[in-house]
């Protein structure tokens, strides 16, 4: 018996956080669903304490790929649109999908549904597959007698997530080829080329500039203490990654990236457009705001929005509005306080969401297309920098060498 710890949303409403002993995560699944639990997050912990994140409960590189979720999520709707009945439709679906771990999951979902659960209990004994906010939806969606709207909407958040990633993903390639460039010149140069130059200035004793001093300070400790560079680099990628897979580690990790110059900015207006986005979704579907607000925060993508969620919700829960407690909270840009208000006072609350999703889609367009012409310059510096000062390290001592000679 393993031990797991898990988060996972209450009747009321509420995150819930607890560890309980199974034989499987497939066992901690249903144990959940038997007391009215939809899981969030299930972590099996070692002996020593550490947590162990299995691949299927991850958010990210998660079990499947996104365009194979789409892809299976736009057959799904197909199908609903043409009236095909559930049972028959999930067989077809299990026959159509290529995916291994999606044709299970389907297949696992089309027995549950022939044994009399719905859909949406089904589809939530995968939280690795189907995300909160994916469940939520098809939740809605059976509550109204809308699954087909409400697919059709999924496609269009998660195509528009894939999107963005693809673009970001695009964008950092060249900065990253230049950083890479940039590291392999460092290492080359200060591997191979200075401690020949240096054997000359020495035999020729001439008195070492400090580029030239420095340089050889930090081929000395590569050369004689390679292995404890490289295992302090090893225990320190392997602690942070533990640690930032904790709570306290992940909160952490957000906080500084909302700082970050460049970065910060385009992840704060990609979560205001995910929460935009969701909101209109889940208001439209029927949802009620308690519930949307839930969602949000466990979908949201950021721990330390996702913790103002959690106090805004609190305050709604009192009776203060929606807009009075955005503003107080410090993550939220003002246009989204003031759409939010405006919504509230004309009713129309659902519409003023959509405006600003698609306003935030657009800044989160340009800020991803202005990232690689920000970073490609600062690196290029950065690199002529190394160049330059290897230069210096070994044409100053040069010039004094032939100086001596004439």
């Amino acid at each position: 018996m393993a031990n797991y710890v898990y988060s996972a949303i209450n009747e009321t409403g509420k995150t819930v956080s607890d560890s309980m002993e199974a034989e499987s995560e497939e066992m901690v699944n249903t144990m959940l669903a038997a007391r009215n639990l939809i899981p969030v997050r299930i972590v099996q912990q070692d002996k020593s304490g550490f947590s162990l994140s299995s691949l299927s409960s991850l958010r990210f590189g998660a079990a499947v790929k996104t365009k194979d979720l789409i892809l299976f999520t736009k057959q799904f709707r197909s199908m609903m649109q043409a009236g095909v009945p559930i049972i028959r439709l999930m067989q077809v679906l299990v026959s159509q999908t290529q995916d291994k771990v999606l044709k299970k999951v389907a297949t696992a979902i089309s027995q549950d549904i022939k044994d009399g659960l719905t859909l949406h209990t089904a589809m939530k004994k995968h939280p690795s597959i189907f995300s909160p906010l994916y469940l939520s939806m098809i939740n809605a969606g059976e509550i109204s007698g809308s699954v087909t709207e409400i697919l059709e909407r999924l496609i269009d958040i998660v195509e528009h997530e894939a999107k963005i990633k693809a673009d970001i993903k695009s964008a950092l390639q060249y900065p990253i080829i230049v950083l890479v460039a940039l590291v392999i010149a460092f290492i080359v140069l200060l591997t191979f080329v200075i401690p020949k130059f240096v054997a000359i200035f020495q035999q020729a004793k001439l008195d070492l500039p400090l580029p030239t001093k420095i340089a050889m300070i930090m081929y000395q400790g590569l050369a004689n203490y390679w292995y404890i560079l490289i295992g302090g680099l090893v225990v320190t990628i392997v602690g942070l990654r533990y640690y930032f897979k904790t709570v306290a580690g992940r909160y952490v990790l957000d906080t500084f990236l909302l700082k970050m110059p460049l970065f910060g900015p385009l992840f704060q207006k990609a979560a205001m457009s995910r929460f935009a986005a969701i909101f209109a979704i889940m208001q439209a579907s029927g949802v009620p705001v308690m519930k949307t607000m839930e969602v949000v925060s466990d979908t949201i993508g950021n721990t330390a929005i996702s913790r103002e969620f959690d106090n805004v919700r609190d305050k709604i829960q009192e009776g203060q509005g929606i807009s009075g407690p955005l503003r107080s909270a410090k993550h939220f840009t003002p246009m989204v306080v003031d759409m939010v208000a405006i919504g509230e006072e004309s009713g129309n609350i659902e519409d003023m969401m959509r405006q600003v999703s698609l306003h935030y889609d657009d800044e989160v367009n340009y800020a991803v297309k202005g990232l690689a012409d920000s970073i490609g310059p600062i690196l290029i510096v950065g690199l002529a920098a190394v160049v330059g000062f290897f230069a210096l390290a070994i044409f100053l001592p040069m010039w004094d060498l032939t100086k001596m000679v004439k």
